[in-house]
């Protein structure tokens, strides 16, 4: 089977597990962008729309709607992250950030861990051939395209900020069908190669 169509992304999670509803939100579309695997002088006209987005999730402040769930949610995914990254205290930290950037953009958390193993493999240094940086492999030309040149995309909350911001643009537009999402997500799109890594490693994070 070539995907795994997945058309719901937010399903109700109890505090004995992970988080509350995500849901997904509806945007217009626009013109196809790869996120993260195009070079700069080769990548199509700027999509506005997800330009726009990204300016607006930078300038939000970061906080947790539900303390509670969110802590929950910690300590259970901290051992599966012990693989990935042995201190503790840095794992707890990585999986706050990430834990508030997924919930703001309404992506399920497990979801964006899938997405940054098979990028990075929860490396904040990670740069790619084409020049795609940090945790989730964010082209830094989005930065002066939204006015922004100064920020560090190895900075853990900015490169979740942008990457999750893309990622459920990139979802929308596919109207919830992740395989596509997935595949605009890593400049992959018609091959479905890339969205059946992360939707098995999905699988261990949910």
């Amino acid at each position: 089977m070539l995907y795994r169509p997945y058309s719901i992304l937010g399903r109700p999670l109890s505090t004995a597990m992970l988080l509350g509803s995500l849901l997904l939100g509806a945007l217009t579309s626009s013109p196809a962008l790869r996120a993260n695997d195009s070079a700069p002088a080769d990548r199509p006209p700027l999509d506005s729309e997800l330009k726009q987005l990204l300016q607006n999730s930078i300038a939000r402040a970061d906080s947790f709607e539900d303390r509670f769930d969110a802590e929950v949610w910690l300590t259970l995914m901290s051992s599966r992250l012990e693989l990935y990254v042995k201190d503790p205290e840095e794992r707890l930290r990585l999986l706050q950030a990430i834990h508030r950037a997924a919930t703001r953009a309404q992506l399920q958390p497990a979801f964006v861990l899938a997405v940054i193993e098979v990028e990075s493999g929860f490396n904040p240094y990670a740069v790619s051939r084409v020049g795609a940086q940090g945790l989730m492999q964010v082209m830094p030309f989005w930065k002066n395209e939204i006015g922004r040149a100064d920020d560090n995309l190895t900075d853990m909350n900015t490169n979740l900020k942008y990457g999750c911001t893309i990622l459920k643009h990139y979802i929308a537009k596919a109207d919830g069908h992740m395989a596509d999402a997935l595949a605009r997500y890593n400049g992959s799109y018609g091959s479905y190669r890339y969205s059946i890594k992360v939707m098995d490693a999905w699988d261990k994070w949910r």
